[in-house]
């Protein structure tokens, strides 16, 4: 094996080529891998620089670099840019005509090409894979390999080709990147493509110019306003929606506030697609609003904020599409806008992934029963199916399903000359739904793992805390310390004073009474104070040092905010404080105070208006918050018990024939479905479900639980 070039030479190829002086840290040891012969997995921040990891070992070494990538507009941008630095360098994906398509392979066996990008599902075509093999492959570079892994936020059947390709060329040196990945994804990636002792290098996930936020919003027109605000400070950014319909809602708000907009999702043409990239590459526009395929592979580094309108379907892809904002290392805001209710998209989208078990077996009954006797075929979209399989099919589950039954054998999607609409043909009709070769571990698998993404994106939108150190510990970064600047360590503050209900200005009253045991009153009628902030605050919540500070303990406000969380019972005092309630004496050391206003507030005898920034949402009990949310989570991606659920039905029956009342008023069916899906075995876990509220008869709804209790032994 020669000896590959010496780091001058990289340097020299660096500078000529790139301009660049030096690597940057995360590259020069990625860099040095490849150089050295190892396979390697390249972890890196979005903007890290992971095409430079592959294309300068391309120009220090004799060989073709095959690099692998999910999207055209990718690999056109990367083509585009080695072209005009003179690296020979092309691209084929299916945005090629048949002319172009010639050229570029009389390029490739002609020996005139460097680096070649390659769609995945290139690797499935023998005339492709034997060209292919006739040149000496230097490097195997798949770019995106999250999509690899059914763990990832993005996962791709035609990369699973990618193993059997690269044994089929020989087994080239390999190196997989990515921007995101779990433990659990770099396993997949290293077993799917059969790398040998690679090299894993993960240059920290980190985005330290980045300010994380979550910023609950009650209603769309919350939403908008708090868009309407984040352009108006950062200028230009990106807003991901989870639906198409979302994204001309989105995008038609701002050009009606006089924004320079664009929109982007599937459902545009590919010319209205690449005309709203341009303009938004080319500064013409200063959002984009799209769905979540916008951005990957853009190179516009000044991107200032990027908005998430809905919760995302996971971790992975919410920190990969917050992460193309400060792309140049200058400060940008990633902000989610959170309602829970939103949590219904992903609960549409999670059974669009993962067909149960009698879609499937209606859908294969549907095609062997709508297929001509004699070739079996039939000419039918995913969604006319869908229609035919009744209202309450889910358009997505049965594109999914046909995906599925074409993997077991059953049958064979074909295209169709002139048509956009692909045939169908069952492969054996003669076999019954039981008798097909489906893997339904692997799906069960897939569903679990679709269930943890949501459960974990879920978790994150309720954390307090540091929103980056807790990504970073999703990641398996630990060790981190809180970033200083997000919404969990710096919460920022309403700037109108809002009129506080009861229950706020309840615990407006127990604070405050708080200060004043904590104080003393002077001469002169005023207070002063005795304890700093810190102290009077661990006194409310019952801290464990308080116990050193006996005067603190045995005040009769002690404890009196147990409840609430550390972080906001600050954010309420930074309340007390902006609203003049409290305020600030002593001359060497800061000690609080209750002031004139405070103590009108705390006696009754004034109105309190107060920023509920960071503390009001507390009185709501956020640990309760979190557990509606895990049952409704547990609700959409559970397994309904078929028994239980008649059982409970049957129940239902006999409940409302003995009071006369229709059944729906005893429990509405979808209570039912809930009810038997979790399971609860209290009264207490089955009002956070879905369907059961305050009003229904804790009676009747004791005797469904007792009858849970008794169908799972208990």
């Amino acid at each position: 094996m020669p000896e590959p070039p010496s780091f001058p030479e990289l340097q020299q190829a660096l500078h000529n080529f790139f301009g660049f002086e030096r690597l940057r840290p995360g590259q020069e040891e990625v860099v040095r891998a490849v150089m050295e012969g190892r396979d390697t997995l390249a972890i890196m921040p979005t903007g890290g620089g992971k095409s430079l990891c592959y294309q300068l070992p391309a120009l220090c070494r004799a060989g073709l670099t095959v690099v692998v990538s999910p999207l055209i507009a990718l690999m056109k941008d990367q083509v585009d840019a080695l072209q005009a630095r003179g690296i020979p360098a092309a691209a084929i994906n299916s945005s090629l005509g048949a002319e172009e398509y010639r050229q570029v392979m009389d390029a490739l066996r002609a020996g005139e090409l460097k680096i070649i990008y390659v769609a995945p599902e290139r690797f499935a075509q023998e005339g492709f894979m034997r060209t292919l093999s006739e040149w000496p492959i230097s490097l195997l570079a798949v770019d995106e390999a999250h999509c690899l892994s059914q763990w990832g936020h993005d996962f791709r059947p035609d990369y699973l080709r990618l193993g059997r390709a690269r044994e089929a060329l020989g087994f080239p040196q390999t190196m997989a990147l990515t921007a995101t990945a779990t433990d659990a994804v770099r396993q997949d990636i290293v077993s799917t493509l059969q790398l040998r002792e690679p090299a894993v290098i993960i240059s920290g996930f980190g985005r330290d110019n980045l300010d994380f936020r979550v910023v609950p919003c009650a209603k769309r027109a919350d939403k908008f306003e708090r868009i309407a605000k984040t352009v108006a400070q950062w200028k230009q950014g990106i807003i991901y929606c989870s639906t198409r319909k979302n994204v001309m809602l989105v995008y038609e708000e701002l050009q009606r506030r006089g924004i320079r907009a664009v929109a982007y999702h599937a459902g545009m043409t590919d010319e209205e697609r690449t005309q709203s990239q341009e303009d938004f590459i080319s500064r013409r526009a200063d959002v984009a609003v799209a769905t979540n395929a916008f951005g990957m592979g853009i190179d516009r580094a000044d991107v200032r904020f990027v908005i998430h309108f809905e919760i995302p379907g996971s971790v992975e892809a919410y920190y990969q599409e917050a992460g193309r904002a400060g792309r140049d290392g200058e400060p940008a805001v990633c902000e989610l806008l959170f309602n829970h209710a939103d949590l219904k998209t992903q609960e549409f989208f999670y059974e669009g992934s993962n067909p149960p078990r009698p879609l499937l077996r209606a859908l294969y009954a549907f095609l062997c029963r709508n297929c001509s006797f004699g070739t079996h075929e039939l000419q039918l979209s995913a969604d006319a199916m869908t229609d035919a399989l009744g209202k309450d099919a889910n358009p997505m589950a049965v594109s999914t399903g046909l995906t599925v039954l074409v993997h077991a054998g059953a049958i064979e999607r074909f295209d169709v000359a002139g048509s956009l609409v692909k045939g169908t043909r069952v492969r054996h009709p003669e076999l019954s739904f039981d008798e097909l070769q489906i893997d339904w571990e692997a799906l069960e698998e897939k569903a679990r793992r679709d269930h943890c993404k949501i459960e974990a994106i879920t978790r994150y939108a309720y954390s307090c805390g540091c929103r980056q150190q807790w990504i970073l510990n999703y990641f398996g970064e630990t060790g981190s310390e809180p970033c200083g600047h997000c919404d969990g360590c710096c919460p920022e503050e309403d700037e109108e004073a809002v009129s506080l209900t009861e229950a706020e200005l309840l615990t407006v009253r127990k604070a405050l009474s708080g200060v004043a045991r904590a104080g003393r009153r002077r001469a002169d009628g005023a207070w002063e104070g005795i304890y700093g902030r810190g102290k009077i605050i661990d006194m409310l919540r019952a801290a464990p040092n308080v116990a050193a500070h006996p005067h603190l303990s045995a005040l009769s406000t002690f404890g009196l905010l147990r409840e609430m969380s550390e972080t906001k019972v600050k954010a309420l005092f930074r309340a007390l404080h902006k609203g003049g309630l409290v305020m600030t004496t002593g001359e060497e050391y800061p000690l609080l105070a209750l002031s004139a206003a405070g103590e009108a507030v705390m006696m009754g005898r004034a109105e309190a208006k107060l920023s509920r920034r960071g503390w009001s949402r507390a009185l709501r009990n956020p640990d309760e918050r979190l557990k509606r949310a895990q049952a409704l989570v547990a609700c959409m991606t559970g397994k309904l018990d078929k028994e239980l659920f008649e059982r409970l039905s049957e129940q239902r029956r006999d409940i409302a024939a003995e009071h006369r009342v229709p059944a729906y008023r005893v429990l509405h069916t979808e209570a039912l479905r809930a009810l038997a899906t979790v399971k609860p075995t209290t009264i207490e876990a089955a009002m956070r479900l879905k369907g059961i509220g305050a009003r229904v008869n804790r009676r009747w709804l004791q005797v469904f639980l007792e009858l849970i209790q008794e169908h799972e032994g208990l």
